[in-house]
């Protein structure tokens, strides 16, 4: 036990010292990946495609950011023509999409530990809290007005989404967003994230970033991030009665 806390000491101090923490959503703030995988199966047979995702070629598929391209990717595999149009694409992710707020709604993808935990400590140090993902608006706010109310977006000085920038991670393009909206220097943030990708897009931006290991993203090569936990739980329990220090 000690020794673990130990290895957490180094990703609370990375914390505490941030002016900015910004997260991103799937697999980092809940494990909503299977989710997504039920839901783009449902849009599938919903169109008649026939296609069936398992979780084999779901994690694989993973490495493509973005649901439309992941799709438009795996059509490409099966080598059949004519591709997809933007319509039938589009179509195809608002049935997904609606499917996924559904299946939100029931309650059964909590937060994972340590991320309410964490976002109340944020506030209280004074820190500012954004959002920068490759995911929609609307899977953002069906998550987060389950676990965090209604008002949730409230609490966050920045929400980037995937469609609000050109390029979707790897590239930097989501953080480089944030900081602009945020109107803070890459250094002083800490990008909160679950992905090899993510850690690349961050990275890219010039931002130090901490790993929460994921279920779909665990043995990925984090080698370049600050620091990895398996989860937020992890960072180091401070004193209830300690005077919390306000980010500079």
């Amino acid at each position: 036990m000690q020794a673990e806390a130990l290895a957490s000491a180094p990703a609370d101090e990375l914390v505490r010292r941030a002016a900015a923490l910004i997260f991103d959503v799937d697999g980092t703030l809940a494990e909503t990946e299977e989710l997504h995988r039920r839901a783009f199966n449902h849009a599938f047979a919903r169109q008649g495609l026939g296609w069936q995702w398992d979780r084999a070629i779901y994690k694989d598929l993973l490495r493509v950011t973005g649901g439309k391209e992941r799709m438009r990717a795996y059509h490409g595999r099966l080598d059949v023509a004519p591709a997809l149009s933007d319509a039938e694409i589009a179509e195809l992710h608002r049935i997904k999409t609606a499917h996924y707020a559904e299946l939100v709604e029931t309650g059964c993808c909590p937060l994972r530990p340590g991320v309410i935990e964490l976002l109340a400590a944020a506030k209280a140090r004074g820190q500012r809290l954004a959002i920068a993902t490759t995911t929609s608006h609307g899977n953002i706010d069906a998550l987060l007005s389950q676990a965090l109310g209604a008002n949730w977006a409230a609490a966050f000085d920045a929400i980037v989404a995937g469609d609000d920038v050109r390029r979707k991670k790897p590239a930097p393009d989501v953080y480089l967003e944030t900081l602009a909206r945020l109107k803070v220097g890459a250094a002083d943030c800490v990008a909160i994230e679950d992905s090899a990708n993510g850690l690349i897009s961050a990275s890219g931006a010039g931002i130090p970033v901490l790993i929460t290991r994921s279920m779909f993203f665990r043995d990925e090569d984090f080698s370049a991030a600050r620091c990895v936990l398996d989860d937020l739980s992890e960072l180091t329990a401070r004193p209830k009665n300690e005077k919390q220090p306000h980010a500079q």
